[in-house]
C-alpha cells in the first residue's frame, strides 16, 4: 500500500471567474457579452461558488482533502483603477478562514487569466504600466490578507499566451483541413473557439469598441503574446515577488506553468528541446528566486523527424481532444525536478470527460506516477487536482467536464462523482 505522508498536501483548485460567477467588472465578462463573441455561452452565475464557497469547502474537507488552491479575482477588489472594494476583501477573508476552519491549507493565486476591465483599457498584458498596477494591487491584497496566504501563485500559467501564440500560428496554418485545425486547438489547454477570419476580425473590432480602444490592442492575458509582451508577464511576478516579500516574508511565494510531456522519438530532439526552452527553461532566470514552481499537466506530446506527431484514430482521447496519458505527469515533474531544486506543487492536473469512470482511471494512473516521483527523492509537496467542480471553462463554456463533482446550474444542487471519492480516499488511506 503507497500512502502519502501527513504533510504532503493534497487537494484541488478552482479559478474565480470559472466558478464564482457574476464577475461583471472583468476583460472576460465583457467579451462573454459582445456581439459575435467567441465564447460559447456567458458564464453567467457560473456555479455560484461566491455564494456557495462553504458548502464546497466542506465538502472537501469530508472527502479527505486538506488544502484548496483558489483564487482571489482582481476585478472584484479593484473594480476601477485605484478604488478598492473593502466589501470583497471581506468575502476573500472569509473563504481564507473558512479553510482553516476545514483544516485546508489555502494556496492562493493572484491572477488567474481574468483581468479588470480598466487594465485592458489601458494596455493590457503587452503595456509596461501593467506592472505597476499589479504591483499595486498585490501591495493591497497582501497587506490585508497576507496572514491568512501562507502559498501564494503570483500569476496562473505565465506561460499560455506563447502557447496561444503558436498554436495560432499553426491553426491558421491548417485551417484547409479541419481535422488539423481541431489538433491544433487541442495544444492549448484553455481550448479555443475560432472558426473564422471573417468572425474573428468582428469579434475584435467589437472588443475594441467594447474597450474603448484599437482593437488591435485588445491585449487579454489569454492572447497570443509578444516577446516583450512575455517580459512584462515575468516582471509583473518579479514585482508581486517584491511586493510580497516586503510586506510578509513568511509567505512562500511561487508561480505557475503549462507543460506538455514532451516525448521526442528518434530524429524528433531538437523539436522537444525547443518547446521546452519556450514553455519553461528561458523562464529560469526570472522565478530563481521563487520558493515553489506550479506544475499544471494534462498530457504529452509528441514529435518526430517532421515535427508534431498527431493523434492517429487509434489514439485515445479525451473530450478536450487531449491524449489520454495520466503517466504524463510523472514525465513533466522528472524534466523539471532536473532544472529546479526547490519545492514543486502539482497546481493543476486533470482531465476533460463526462464518464467518471475514466476519470478515475486517470486518476489512478496520475497518483502511480506521482508517488514514484516522491520516492525517486523529487521535492513534491503537494498535488492538486483540477477542479474541484465542473466549471465555466473560458470560450468553450459549460461543456468541458473536468469536475469532480457535477452540478446541476438549474438548481446549483452539487452532485459529488465517484472520483471524488477516489481521490480523497488515496490521501486518507493509500493506494
Amino acid at each position: 500500500m503507497r500512502k502519502f505522508k501527513e504533510d504532503f498536501m493534497f487537494g484541488t483548485a478552482t479559478a474565480a471567474h470559472q466558478v464564482e460567477g457574476n464577475n461583471v467588472n472583468s476583460d472576460f465578462w465583457v467579451l462573454e457579452n459582445i456581439p459575435g463573441s467567441t465564447f460559447k455561452e456567458p458564464s453567467l452565475d457560473a456555479v455560484d461558488h461566491y455564494n456557495r464557497y462553504r458548502e464546497d469547502i466542506k465538502m472537501l474537507a469530508d472527502a479527505g482533502f486538506n488544502a484548496y488552491r483558489f483564487s482571489i479575482e482582481w476585478a472584484r477588489i479593484e473594480p476601477s483603477k485605484g478604488n478598492y472594494d473593502e466589501k470583497e476583501v471581506k468575502h476573500y477573508r472569509d473563504v481564507l478562514k473558512c479553510c482553516y476552519e476545514n483544516g485546508l491549507t489555502p494556496i492562493v493565486t493572484l491572477h488567474h487569466f481574468s483581468s479588470p476591465k480598466w487594465i485592458i483599457s489601458e494596455g493590457g498584458w503587452e503595456s509596461e504600466t501593467t506592472i505597476d498596477h499589479f504591483g499595486n494591487y498585490v501591495k493591497y491584497i497582501v497587506s490585508e490578507l497576507g496572514e491568512l496566504m501562507p502559498y501564494v501563485c503570483t500569476i496562473n500559467e505565465a506561460n499560455m499566451g506563447v502557447q496561444i501564440g503558436r498554436v495560432m500560428k499553426e491553426y491558421q496554418a491548417k485551417m484547409a483541413n479541419s481535422a488539423e485545425a481541431r489538433s491544433a486547438n487541442a495544444d492549448v489547454q484553455v481550448g479555443l473557439n475560432v472558426d473564422t477570419k471573417s468572425a474573428m476580425e468582428k469579434y475584435y473590432r467589437a472588443a475594441g469598441e467594447a474597450f474603448g480602444i484599437d482593437p488591435r490592442k485588445v491585449q487579454i492575458f489569454l492572447a497570443p503574446r509578444t516577446e516583450n509582451g512575455d517580459l512584462i508577464v515575468m516582471r509583473c511576478h518579479e514585482k508581486a515577488r517584491q511586493v510580497i516579500r516586503e510586506i510578509n516574508p513568511d509567505i512562500k511565494i511561487g508561480i505557475t506553468m503549462s507543460l506538455y510531456d514532451y516525448q521526442a522519438q528518434p530524429g524528433g530532439e531538437e523539436y522537444v528541446k525547443a518547446m521546452w526552452n519556450e514553455d519553461f527553461l528561458h523562464y529560469l532566470p526570472n522565478i530563481k528566486e521563487d520558493d515553489f514552481f506550479g506544475v499544471q499537466n494534462y498530457t504529452r506530446k509528441v514529435f518526430g523527424p517532421n515535427g508534431k506527431i498527431e493523434p492517429n484514430e487509434n489514439t485515445r482521447l479525451t473530450e478536450a481532444g487531449n491524449e489520454f496519458y495520466p503517466a504524463s505527469l510523472a514525465g513533466v515533474l522528472r524534466f523539471v525536478s532536473k532544472h529546479w531544486d526547490k519545492a514543486i506543487i502539482v497546481t493543476e492536473n486533470g482531465i476533460s470527460t463526462s464518464n467518471d469512470k475514466d476519470r478515475v482511471e486517470f486518476i489512478e494512473g496520475a497518483m502511480a506516477g506521482l508517488y514514484e516521483c516522491l520516492e525517486e527523492g523529487i521535492n513534491v509537496i503537494g498535488y492538486m487536482h483540477w477542479s474541484l467542480i465542473d466549471n465555466f471553462e473560458w470560450q468553450l463554456g459549460y461543456k468541458p467536464k473536468f469536475g469532480l463533482i457535477a452540478v446541476d446550474r438549474t438548481t446549483q444542487i452539487r452532485y459529488p462523482k465517484e472520483s471524488f471519492k477516489v481521490l480523497g480516499d488515496s490521501k486518507k488511506y493509500g493506494f
